[in-house]
């Protein structure tokens, strides 16, 4: 354990008188509405959020990044700080790597992950950078490129993924690429889109048997006039283009202002295609705010169209769930380990929905009931759950105090040296 069990095991004693009180409390109330509390609480620990290699690095915006102290220097830095977040939260047991920038040996990262108790999630290629001694650019393109070498390169890049995937246990892929075009005229889009499933069927082609291929889209960002995969449609359509094994993956943070992103989760539901999620959230623009920051709300209502799937067992229904999201300002593993909190949180609201009730306003077309049902389940503390989930599984009853008592950020930092922040700070 990357901190003293001790530690955690002294602070959740301060702590839990308090917390039981409240948890009785709470089920007491529960059940007086025909929930067993007990019940709900098991869901909540059983469920679990990936956490991103990348997420516990500190991000940066277009124009500046400004490094934290303790930076992880290297992926096996970037187990020991997801090991943290797990240890404390008892809510993201897997870690979803981005190659090539975790590119080390397998057996040493699967040795190294199982020591720390973490599995590995999906897997991340990377085309929309140039690396070192790379053949060919994607300044221009990858899987779209012009160039069919370029695409070539692209296309091997994410076979590549696989079979370091395959060693680590992952069983999934997830392709997100910034082709497009930033000026009217510059793309032809047909031909540009006929090249990426061409690229992208090439892909699926070798994927394992027991493996999914999660398309990601992005409405803008790097392309600012056309982005190749920019909506769920296009990445619908790439689903059923590709084959069985292929899913559309939901990031919170890459749709427009005013899009209805429960609704693309329920439709995507519908015709078997939602692989899973980026959680996160967005004020102006993109995925760089944490996640229920903004609009728990939303993240609540997103969660009520997983759990109703979830109850009426819909077929081929397996979402995989991984936050993504970049800190510029916070201690990443806090932000992480909040931001894994409020995932749990919106999961646990959603399961105090009663939908039997739901279900009879929604066919009476009584909107004012329907809408206060929902209402009634998101208003709901059910922070107690939460954290007598965590003190169940040996997690801290309130994770960023354990975690600020434990000095680890200042440990790290005295082992690792600063990070210079010149350069940009996209990442």
């Amino acid at each position: 354990m990357m901190i003293d069990t001790s530690l955690i095991d002294g602070d959740n004693r301060t702590r839990t008188g308090n917390l039981e009180r409240d948890y009785d409390a709470l089920g007491e109330r529960l059940d007086r509405q025909g929930i067993a509390i007990d019940g709900i609480k098991r869901k909540v620990a059983a469920y679990g959020v990936a956490v991103p290699s990348w997420g516990v690095g500190t991000g940066g915006t277009r124009f500046a990044r400004f490094p934290g102290k303790g930076e992880p220097r290297n992926i096996f830095d970037k187990l020991e700080d997801c090991s943290v977040i797990q240890q404390l939260t008892r809510a993201t047991p897997n870690v979803s790597l981005h190659i090539p920038w975790d590119k080390a040996d397998p057996s040493e990262l699967k040795a190294r992950a199982d020591a720390l108790g973490l599995g590995f999630d999906a897997m991340n290629s990377n085309t929309f950078q140039d690396q070192d001694g790379q053949a060919n650019s994607y300044k221009f393109g990858s899987l779209s490129h012009t160039d069919s070498a370029t695409r070539r390169q692209a296309v091997e890049h994410n076979l590549e993924c696989i079979e370091i995937g395959q060693a680590l246990g992952s069983k999934a892929l997830t392709v997100w690429i910034g082709d497009g075009s930033n000026f009217p005229g510059q793309s032809n889009f047909t031909r540009q889109f006929e090249r990426y499933l061409e690229s992208a069927k090439a892909i699926y082609a070798q994927l394992p048997e027991d493996w999914r291929l999660f398309t990601e889209h992005k409405i803008y960002e790097p392309a600012f006039y056309s982005t190749v995969v920019q909506d769920w449609g296009s990445n619908y359509m790439i689903a059923q283009e590709l084959g069985p094994q292929a899913y559309c993956l939901v990031d919170l943070g890459h749709h427009a202002p005013n899009v209805n992103i429960e609704m693309i989760v329920a439709r995507l539901i519908q015709f078997g295609k939602l692989g899973g999620f980026h959680f996160n959230d967005s004020k102006y623009g993109d995925d760089d705010l944490d996640t229920g920051s903004i609009d728990p709300y939303r993240l609540f209502l997103v969660f009520n169209e997983l759990v109703d799937a979830e109850t009426r067992q819909a077929p081929d229904f397996a979402p995989a769930h991984m936050l993504d999201q970049s800190h510029n300002v916070t201690d990443p593993i806090e932000s992480l380990m909040v931001s894994a909190m409020e995932v749990q949180r919106a999961y646990a609201q959603a399961l105090l929905v009663d939908r039997a009730a739901l279900e009879g306003f929604q066919q009476d077309n009584d909107a004012l009931m329907a809408t206060t049902t929902l209402k009634t389940a998101f208003r709901t503390d059910v922070e107690p759950i939460l954290a007598m989930a965590r003190l169940d599984s040996g997690g801290a009853v309130d994770p960023v105090a354990a975690y600020r008592a434990s000095g680890y950020r200042q440990k790290v930092a005295d082992i690792r040296p600063d990070v210079s922040g010149a350069g940009g700070g996209i990442v």
